[in-house]
C-alpha cells in the first residue's frame, strides 16, 4: 500500500504526556516493558496507574496516538496500514522493542488490532518481536470490516458510546469530554471499518485473549478466533463486565495476568527440561 503523506512526528511524541514513563527508580530500563494501545476514541489515561499496579521492575509504555493530548493538533489516522507502520517506526526508534527488552504488547478493542499489526510489522522487518501479545475486547482480525465510522452522525456516535457502557446518561463531565472526542472517535471507527485482514503466517509468540461477559461487539467465539493468529499457545480468559471492562473491577484479574507474564523468568517461559 502506498505511503500516505503526512508530517512525521518524532518518536518521542508517541510516548509523551502526563503519566508517561516510570517514576525515578521504579523500573529497570533493561527489565520487562508493557507497550499499551488504547481503544477507539480513547487516550492513554486509561493506563495511568498500571505501573503502580504491576509493581517495580516493569516499565509501562502507553502509546499516544495523533489527535489526543499533546498531539491534539495532529490529524488522527484513518488507515490501519499507515498507523501500524508509523507506530512501529516510533517503537523501534525509541528502543522499546530492541532485543533483550522483554517487550509485551497489550491492546484493547482497536488497540488489540493495532498491537497485532505492529507485531506483524516487526516480524516482517526481521526485528525483535514481542515475547507475548495480549488482546482484549476485540474480535479476531479476519472478523473486522463493516460500515465506515465516518458514516455515523454525531447522535449515532453518542448512542454507540452509551450503549457500550462508556458513558452514563447523567454524566455531564463525560458528555462534555465526549463532544470534544467525536472527531477522533469517528476517525478511529473509520480505521477499524476499513481494515481488511491480509492473510499471513501466524505469529510465533504466545497470546492471551480477554473477552467480557456482556460485551456485544467482541463475543467469546469471536475472541477465541484469535487462535489462528499464533503458532504458539493462546489462552482465552473470560471476565465479567462490558466492552470497557478494563475501566472497572474486572481490570484486576487482567492486571494479575499481565503481571504474571511480565515477571516470568526466561526459564519459566522456556524450561530447559523436556519430557
Amino acid at each position: 500500500m502506498p505511503r500516505t503523506e503526512r508530517p512525521q512526528a518524532p518518536a518521542h511524541a508517541w510516548f509523551t504526556g502526563p503519566g508517561f514513563g516510570p517514576a525515578p527508580g521504579a523500573a529497570d530500563p533493561a527489565g520487562p516493558r508493557l507497550v499499551c494501545f488504547g481503544y477507539a476514541g480513547g487516550t492513554p489515561s486509561v493506563f495511568r496507574d498500571w505501573a503502580d499496579r504491576l509493581g517495580p521492575g516493569v516499565t509501562v509504555v502507553p502509546v499516544l496516538l495523533p489527535g489526543r493530548g499533546l498531539r491534539s493538533d495532529e490529524a488522527p489516522y484513518t488507515e490501519m496500514a499507515d498507523l501500524a507502520r508509523d507506530a512501529t517506526d516510533a517503537l523501534v526508534a525509541a528502543g522499546h522493542v530492541a532485543p533483550g527488552t522483554g517487550t509485551v504488547l497489550f491492546g484493547h478493542s482497536m488497540g488489540a488490532l493495532l498491537a497485532y499489526e505492529v507485531a506483524c510489522a516487526l516480524r516482517d522487518r526481521g526485528l525483535a518481536g514481542p515475547r507475548h501479545l495480549f488482546v482484549s475486547g476485540s474480535r479476531a482480525p479476519h472478523l473486522y470490516g463493516g460500515p465506515d465510522g465516518e458514516d455515523l452522525g454525531d447522535d449515532a456516535l453518542r448512542h454507540l458510546v452509551r450503549d457500550l457502557g462508556a458513558l452514563r446518561p447523567d454524566d455531564r463531565v463525560g458528555s462534555a469530554y465526549l463532544e470534544r472526542r467525536l472527531p477522533v472517535l469517528r476517525a478511529d471507527l473509520t480505521l477499524c471499518a476499513r481494515y481488511r485482514w491480509r492473510p499471513r503466517r501466524p505469529l510465533g509468540c504466545p497470546m492471551t485473549a480477554f473477552s467480557a461477559t456482556d460485551d456485544p461487539i467482541a463475543l467469546p467465539a469471536q475472541v477465541e478466533a484469535w487462535r489462528v493468529c499464533t503458532s504458539a499457545s493462546l489462552l482465552h480468559r473470560r471476565v465479567r463486565g462490558g466492552h470497557f471492562f478494563l475501566n472497572g473491577p474486572a481490570r484486576l484479574p487482567l492486571l494479575r495476568e499481565l503481571r504474571a507474564e511480565l515477571t516470568r523468568t526466561a526459564e519459566e517461559r522456556e524450561p530447559s527440561w523436556t519430557y
